[in-house]
C-alpha cells in the first residue's frame, strides 16, 4: 500500500469514528417530535381540526386549479 493511500484511510476511519455531530436518525427523530407537537397543538387550539384543513385543502385546490 502506498503511504497516500495509507493516509486517506486513516482520516476516513478517523471520521467514522467521531461521534459529535447528530446523525440522520437523531434528525429523524426531531422531525417526528417536532411533527407531533405541532398536529396536537393544532388539535387543542382548534375547535375543529378537521374543517380547518378540509378548508385550507379547498382553498389551495382552488389555486392550484386555476
Amino acid at each position: 500500500m502506498s503511504a497516500a493511500f495509507r493516509y486517506c484511510a486513516a482520516q476516513v476511519a478517523s471520521f467514522l469514528k467521531q461521534e459529535d455531530g447528530p446523525t440522520a436518525v437523531e434528525y429523524g427523530i426531531m422531525m417526528g417530535l417536532i411533527i407531533v407537537v405541532c398536529f396536537t397543538t393544532i388539535a387543542v387550539i382548534s375547535t375543529s381540526p378537521n374543517n380547518t384543513f378540509s378548508y385550507t385543502g379547498q382553498k389551495v385546490g382552488k389555486t392550484s386549479s386555476s
